[in-house]
């Protein structure tokens, strides 16, 4: 499937949920997994303002990927962010959207602060 890089640097981007476990099969409670490296997924809702807009993006990452303290208003950084068109029928019902997946999602407060004590 398509994937298609996702520009960044000119976004304002803040953690609007903290980061949970992706669910792979919500009857089951079964954690989703990469399918290359078997690393445990988590799913992390930005807010993501860029052009006088603003939205929110659920986006999947690794677990290693997942900084430290991501509360809900922290500014972080995507790493590696891409977008990949998807679509699937179920009961008979076409259903289609965009999945957001980074390689990492890093606080900023941590970098700020970091910056001030230097």
């Amino acid at each position: 499937m398509r994937q298609i890089p996702v520009e960044t640097s000119g976004a304002t981007v803040m953690v609007a949920k903290a980061p949970q476990p992706k669910v792979k099969d919500r009857r089951t409670g079964e954690i989703a997994t990469d399918m290359e490296t078997g690393a445990k997924l988590m799913t992390v809702d930005v807010m993501f303002a860029a052009n006088d807009e603003v939205e929110i993006l659920s986006v999947t990452v690794p677990e290693s990927g997942v900084s430290d303290e991501l509360a809900m208003g922290t500014p972080v950084v995507l790493t590696g962010l891409i977008a990949r068109p998807w679509e699937n029928e179920f009961n008979g019902q076409k259903r289609h959207g965009i999945a957001f997946r980074a390689v990492a999602v890093t606080s900023l407060a941590a970098t700020a602060s970091n910056a001030k004590a230097a």
